[in-house]
């Protein structure tokens, strides 16, 4: 899809992508790009990064890609160093990275949340705080985007992630407050359901479920993330802060997230597509 900026609107910056080797990250790297940014991607997946390579070679704009693994702080160090040297101070970080899997409550093994938990909530702060320290703190400007999820009802069959996109919510809050003395801006985006790779491991009935319970009754693209990233990463929303940007089709306002059968009635009731997520 064309953008809706202005050509060069981010020249001269700096922007880290992490999670950036595809689905919704690889469309924020693109759009980053076009707009005149110098764009690092990360994610732990090098063959994931060596495609997304070849894609994002299709730009003139200059751009790196590294492995870094955001749970371990000496790779979230050695990554950020790194983007300085090759490509200057560090002026946009968006925390696109992040992992979970559909699950009930009473089936998640205590590895599985602490895996998801590790990821989406401390690995997110692990980056924010290096890039925060190393670029934006004493330069007294940068912009955060934290991508999260449509939590504002509870994310039922993926409590994991749906209490860590919490805490990164939380945190956006906070630290928009902290961190105004030194002209950061840091704002959260809460997708609903994306058509993208992210979604491909979920059973087709539940992905399928979703969309109906969306009122625009279709699922979002990642370019359109990559749009609403690009605004908030921009000098354009210099003076908003502190926020989180629901872009779902109307999907956090609207419709039933998770059916409860009524006394008596046998599980079956329930959809077929969460009765089939397997023990973790």
């Amino acid at each position: 899809m064309p953008s809706i900026f202005r050509e060069g609107l981010l020249r001269d910056e700096v922007a880290i992508v992490t999670g950036g080797g595809s689905g919704i990250g690889l469309a924020i790297a693109h759009t980053m790009l076009e707009l005149g940014a110098r764009v690092a991607i990360s994610g732990r997946n090098a063959e994931k990064l060596e495609r997304a390579k070849v894609e994002l070679s299709a730009h003139s704009g200059r751009f790196i890609t590294r492995t870094c693994d955001i749970r371990e702080t000496e790779q979230v160090s050695a990554f950020t160093a790194d983007v300085k040297k090759e490509l200057g101070e560090v002026d946009i970080l968006i925390n696109n990275a992040g992992g979970q899997f559909p699950t009930q409550a009473e089936n998640l093994s205590p590895r599985g949340w602490e895996a998801v938990v590790r990821n989406n909530l401390n690995g997110t702060f692990y980056m924010t705080r290096e890039v925060a320290t190393a670029s934006m703190i004493p330069r007294k400007r940068g912009r955060i985007v934290n991508i999260i999820a449509n939590v504002r009802r509870g994310f039922p069959g993926m409590v994991h992630t749906g209490a860590a996109r919490a805490g990164v919510e939380n945190m956006t809050k906070t630290l928009a407050i902290e961190w105004a003395q030194y002209n950061i801006q840091i704002n959260a985006i809460a997708p609903g359901i994306i058509r993208s790779s992210g979604v491909d491991q979920y059973p087709p009935a539940l992905v399928e479920m979703s969309r109906q319970r969306t009122p625009m009754k279709r699922l979002g693209t990642p370019e359109e993330v990559a749009e609403l990233t690009a605004y908030l990463a921009s000098q354009a929303a210099s003076f908003v802060t502190g926020e989180t940007w629901y872009i779902d089709g109307g999907a956090n306002l609207w419709g039933d997230s998770w059916l409860i059968p009524d006394e008596g009635d046998e599980a079956s009731k329930l959809p077929q597509a969460i009765l089939n997520l397997k023990r973790t």
